[in-house]
């Protein structure tokens, strides 16, 4: 009966991470909005435009490839590969075993190069000029991730993300300095893979400024809305990431009846929603910072990361 509550768990997973990434990114542009004083679009306004642009036939540029036909669906299928793997209110699903955090860093690696390669496929100068300022700032995220993964498996002895969500659950690992400089080094990490504020603004079309907008600017119709769609999961992804490692209370354990999995819902959905409010208040409190000046922003994150590790290294040797 376990093995059956367990792919039981981890299809509502999907089905509701599927569900909730439009609704998530429609909440934090109508906080963002509140916050400063405009009325602000319905949260349900991205799924709307979804919904849109999966009715409309995409429109290809003349010397477009099939990379520019294969790259939506290769970077949708990695996200939702990718956020079936972060567990979200039950521990212990049909894909937990699976759920290794360098596997999923792999999965958002593909949809990146996936985004690049379709950003470059056509020629246009701003898709270039995105690719290469993506693929830049790739170049020290994912050290950065890497990281603070080192630093979450010398604590929990494993890279599973729900073994490692477990181990924090049960209070075994404590309050650590190198835990701290993880988790500021993740945030960082997911505001770049995000296109967030500071590295990035999601709603610019801005030539100078922008990089994710800079790569899908070829793309219409159902193509668009998969690179929207994608988009939206890998923010959902993050935040439950996140909610995941450092705030896990409030999961069903592993193999539990689905009456347990009500309160897993309910304190899932106010996790996610107090990380979007957070979210939401930081994006309306601060600037974009200068394009430049991004690697300084995630060059700080690596050496927090960094950081973190060899100080758990060194204290852990020494014991």
């Amino acid at each position: 009966m376990a093995a059956v509550w367990s792919v039981l768990s981890q299809l509502l997973h999907v089905a509701l991470a599927l569900a909730a990434a439009p609704l998530l990114t429609g909440v934090v542009r109508w906080l963002k909005a509140r916050m400063m004083g405009r009325r602000g679009p319905h949260p349900l306004q991205p799924l709307r435009d979804i919904l849109k642009l999966l009715r409309k036939r995409p429109v290809l540029a003349e010397n477009a490839s099939a990379v520019s036909l294969a790259a939506p669906y290769l970077a949708a299928g990695a996200a939702v590969a990718a956020i079936a793997l972060v567990p979200s209110f039950a521990r212990g699903m049909a894909l937990a075993p699976l759920s290794d955090l360098i596997l999923i860093a792999g999965l958002l690696a593909l949809g990146r190069v996936a985004m690049a390669l379709a950003g470059m496929d056509v020629g246009s100068p701003f898709g270039g000029l995105g690719a290469s300022r993506e693929m830049s700032f790739a170049a020290l995220a994912e050290p950065a991730l890497v990281m603070a993964v080192l630093t979450l498996a010398i604590l929990a002895g494993t890279t599973n993300l729900d073994a490692i969500g477990g181990s924090f659950r049960d209070g075994g690992l404590g309050l650590r300095v190198s835990l701290g400089l993880a988790l500021v080094a993740l945030l960082a990490v997911a505001i770049a893979e995000n296109a967030r504020i500071p590295v990035d603004n999601p709603s610019t079309h801005l030539e100078l400024t922008m990089v994710h907008e800079a790569m899908i600017l070829e793309s219409s119709g159902r193509h668009l809305a998969l690179w929207e769609y994608a988009a939206q999961l890998r923010l959902l992804l993050w935040l439950g990431l996140l909610a995941t490692v450092f705030l896990p209370l409030g999961q069903a354990p592993a193999g539990s009846a689905p009456h347990l999995w009500i309160v897993g819902l309910g304190a899932w959905a106010v996790k996610i929603g107090g990380l979007a409010l957070g979210l939401a208040a930081f994006e309306s409190a601060i600037a974009k910072m200068r394009v430049f000046r991004v690697p300084e922003f995630l060059g700080a994150a690596l050496l927090l990361g960094l950081l973190g590790a060899v100080l758990l290294f060194v204290s852990t040797g020494l014991a």
